[in-house]
């Protein structure tokens, strides 16, 4: 080898596992979800296997019970014995650890099936036993058996696979006919120790086998070469994190003849990639994606016959000389040398119209023959001496590939040359080989989705760059409009009116130097450019996306509130609950609930300084109630009024401030009203304001934590970069709305009407089933809950706020029998009932393109 090969991990995170680990969680999920419901298929199958049973002759069953114990503890000593004799005791080692944990979680979940599972779960997995007492519910010598044998890798030796299937058969059969098992028990163990397995594996990664260049010149020898030395040939660092999914090449150099390309393929580069391919295979449509899970052999064989089909359709590729194995989990193709550079290599001085001709020579050739290359990056196009141009790395195209992926090929190599030399040269030189129609055809192709990973990388790159450009010349023209206005750097005393025109001079300049600073992106100047060429050219977008991201969020959303109404809501009496309430005070929390929304958008809209329409400010803070669903609340409705903000003609810097800013205000008035009405309940059953022992430990308790984060470098600097961060736009936008009373006055009132509201809709609430207590206490619970429901991961904080809000209530004196029907409501008239009305609202302000 020359030069050192990169140092490989020892142990790799196969993506393959973690989806088998899954499957293996839902198998089960789906065995006991069967078991629990299922109770007429659990009896008879059980009773069909004891009349079977009872048939078989007792011989059979004793010589299959002794044969599959002794297989069980003989054939993995074998295999491991067999493994250790070829130096593979990683494998074994691996396997051991999933046997140990496989055990675990059969005594963990026998525990379970004792003692909490469901009668229906307890009755289909355990059976009384022939020699008195109760089966196990899972097998805790199978389980483990299965474990290690997965773990070890049996299942991929042919010969081994086939032992373990009939030891697995025999044991099964032998238990399960014995009476000493059930078959939901049996399929259980299975799947506890198949998974397992896999889980071990993912988690602490598998053992590399990526062959190494040494094993790559013993592979090239047994195909007939004499290798002399083999330089691997790696992407430039700025380029690697887009070079995951591609293959290993080497530039080989033998004792005689001509240097060659080899071009290695592995499982590891395989799996690079997995999600994101599978993504791409779920959400688009019309386009066939590289299979997911696609073996070495179909690796291989893919690739050689584009590399074949390429040169009979007269397009200039590498020559393919030869492929072979190197080993259980690799494969190589040798390709012919060519001398040249990648396009990626030369200036772009260098990428004359001639080269860019000769590559669109090269598309129209694997065209003719309905071959689509899929990937025409500037690193695919390799340029030799005499200025030919070669079309490389044709593992992911396509043969006899239809119109649409054709004309995606078009799109991308458009989009390549124009990032470049520029949108007119590109597409000058498209027309020039293809034609004006050939070139026109692919404007509904010309989008991001259906370019590849790395260009898509390029081009948002550009787009920031675009975007910090105009930021810049903003606050160019800004600084320069209150120069000219103030040119001794002091401020001028004037009237509102002469303060007035001042303020919409500048903006003028700022709207001026933006309109300036304005540059269109690629993909609009190529449109652009083939519109000049031909006018009638289709504009509109294809439509490829099969799952947009709107009906994920509705189906998410949907299922999430199925979900967890259905799991509150099944153990609730609502005869007793309905016919107890006084509909009076419903009403009056159904009224107080929709004040929260007004309360709301007044407090975002004081931290906003550029107007913005009121009614449509409410209208999305009702839409928020639907993101919650699918979202922490903390989260949903930051995300959800910064893109407001930003449709409303915000510019994103100053959205973000100012819900930065609402949310900051938010919070530290959170606080102050806490601890304002903490003090209060602890004074109200005294004579003085002192306050109570509670509200003293909670300080106290603040103040230890605040020094622990101060004497913690860590912490320290965590907190530190947090707040930098969060100040760093925020401050600046609340000197904007100082300067504007009656902004910060709404923006208070707001804040404060808000927690008013929900404080009012919880008492209302409480008073309906005919319970009373304290303002300061409601105001306490409705807070603490509230803190609790934005920390808490779960949409909406379900769950974490039921809880805390009736075991506050409970805290301070009230029934229980009160407070569970009291929070429900609560929930119900400030989380539920606006659910339909939020989804309206969302949609409709989606289709408005206000969201």
């Amino acid at each position: 080898m020359e030069g050192d090969e990169p140092i490989l991990p020892a142990r790799v995170h196969r993506p393959s596992d973690l989806v088998r680990l899954l499957l293996g969680v839902l198998g089960i999920a789906v065995v006991l979800t069967i078991a629990a419901f299922a109770h007429g298929t659990t009896a008879g199958l059980e009773q069909d296997i004891d009349k079977g049973a009872g048939q078989a002759p007792l011989l059979l069953i004793r010589f299959a019970g002794f044969a599959s114990s002794v297989a069980v503890l003989i054939v993995p000593v074998a295999f491991a014995i067999e493994r250790l004799v070829k130096r593979d005791g990683l494998r074994i080692a691996d396997g051991v650890l999933a046997a140990v944990l496989a055990h675990g979680v059969s005594l963990v979940t026998d525990l379970w099936v004792a003692e909490a599972a469901p009668s229906s779960v307890r009755d289909a997995l355990i059976n009384p036993a022939p020699g008195g007492g109760l089966t196990d519910p899972v097998h805790g010598y199978l389980a483990p058996v299965i474990a290690y044998m997965t773990a070890v890798g049996m299942a991929r030796r042919p010969r081994w696979r086939v032992l373990l299937w009939v030891v697995l058969l025999l044991d099964a059969f032998a238990v399960l006919v014995g009476g000493y098992t059930t078959p939901f028990s049996i399929l259980v163990t299975v799947l506890i120790g198949w998974t397992v397995a896999y889980g071990t594996l993912y988690a602490v990664g598998s053992p590399n086998v990526r062959p190494t260049g040494q094993t790559l010149m013993a592979g090239l020898r047994r195909v007939g070469f004499a290798p002399v030395r083999a330089l691997r040939e790696d992407p430039p660092e700025a380029e690697r994190s887009d070079q995951t999914e591609r293959s290993r090449r080497y530039l080989v150099t033998l004792e005689d003849g001509p240097p060659l390309d080899v071009t290695v393929v592995d499982r590891e580069q395989q799996a690079h990639g997995y999600f994101y391919r599978a993504w791409r295979r779920l959400a688009l449509r019309g386009i066939t994606q590289r299979r997911s899970l696609q073996s070495l052999r179909q690796a291989l064989e893919q690739e050689a016959l584009l590399a074949y089909a390429a040169i009979a359709a007269g397009a200039n590729a590498p020559r393919l000389i030869a492929t072979s194995e190197l080993g259980p989990d690799a494969v190589m193709l040798v390709y012919e040398h060519i001398d040249g550079r990648c396009l990626n290599t030369l200036s772009d001085r260098e990428i004359t119209d001639e080269l860019m001709r000769a590559a669109w020579e090269q598309v129209r050739a694997i065209q003719s023959r309905r071959i689509a290359h899929r990937r025409l990056e500037d690193d695919a196009l390799l340029v030799d001496r005499s200025g030919a141009v070669f079309l490389t790395d044709l593992s992911g195209g396509e043969i006899a590939a239809g119109d649409l992926v054709l004309r995606m090929d078009v799109a991308q190599l458009l989009t390549t040359f124009g990032l470049r030399v520029g949108a007119e040269r590109s597409v000058a030189a498209a027309v020039e080989v293809l034609g004006p129609d050939a070139v026109a055809d692919s404007l509904p192709l010309l989008q991001p989705i259906a370019l590849s990973r790395g260009t898509r990388a390029t081009l948002r790159k550009l787009g920031k760059e675009r975007a910090r450009h105009e930021r810049e010349a903003a606050i160019e023209a800004s600084r320069h409009s209150r120069e000219l206005r103030h040119p001794e750097g002091r401020g001028r005393p004037g009237d509102r009116r002469s303060l007035r025109a001042e303020k919409n001079a500048e903006k003028q300049a700022v709207m001026e130097a933006l309109e300036e600073a304005r540059e269109e992106d690629l993909l609009s100047q190529i449109r652009r450019q083939v519109l000049l060429i031909r006018p009638q050219a289709p504009m509109q977008p294809a439509r490829l996306e099969r799952v947009r991201p709107r009906t994920l969020v509705s189906f998410i959303a949907g299922a999430f509130a199925a979900y967890f109404l259905l799991s509150q809501l099944t153990h609730v009496d609502f005869r007793h609950v309905i016919g107890g309430a006084n509909w009076g005070w419903v009403t009056a929390s159904l009224l107080f609930s929709a004040l929260t929304y007004v309360a709301a958008a007044l407090s975002l809209l004081g931290f906003v300084p550029e107007k913005v329409s009121f009614p449509r400010t409410v209208a999305a803070q009702v839409a928020g109630s639907f993101v919650k669903l699918v979202a922490p609340a903390a989260v949903g409705g930051v995300a959800l009024n910064t893109r407001f903000l930003q449709r409303a003609g915000v510019r994103p810097g100053h959205a973000v401030a100012s819900v930065g800013a609402s949310q900051l205000f938010g919070l530290g008035s959170h606080i102050v009203l806490l601890l304002t009405f903490g003090y209060l309940t602890g004074t109200e059953h005294t004579p003085t304001l002192s306050p109570s022992r509670t509200v003293i430990a909670g300080l106290l308790t603040a103040a230890v934590l605040s020094l622990i984060v101060t004497a913690v470098p860590a912490l320290r600097k965590f907190v530190v970069n947090r707040v930098r961060a969060l100040f760093a736009g925020v401050v600046p936008r609340m000197l904007d709305v100082v300067q504007r009373p009656q902004k910060l006055l709404s923006g208070i009132g707001g804040m404060l009407l808000l927690t008013v509201s929900f404080v009012l809709c919880l008492d209302a609430s409480v008073r309906a089933f005919g319970g009373e207590l304290s303002y300061a206490s409601i105001a306490v619970v409705f807070l603490a809950g509230n803190a609790l429901g934005s920390a808490a991961p779960t949409p909406g904080g379900l769950g974490a706020v039921e809880a805390a809000l009736i075991a506050g209530l409970i805290a301070f004196g009230l029934e229980k029998e009160i407070a569970t029907p009291a929070v429900l409501l609560f929930r119900l008239m400030t989380f539920w009932l606006p659910v339909l009305p939020g989804w309206l609202s969302f949609t409709h302000l989606t289709r408005r393109k206000a969201l």
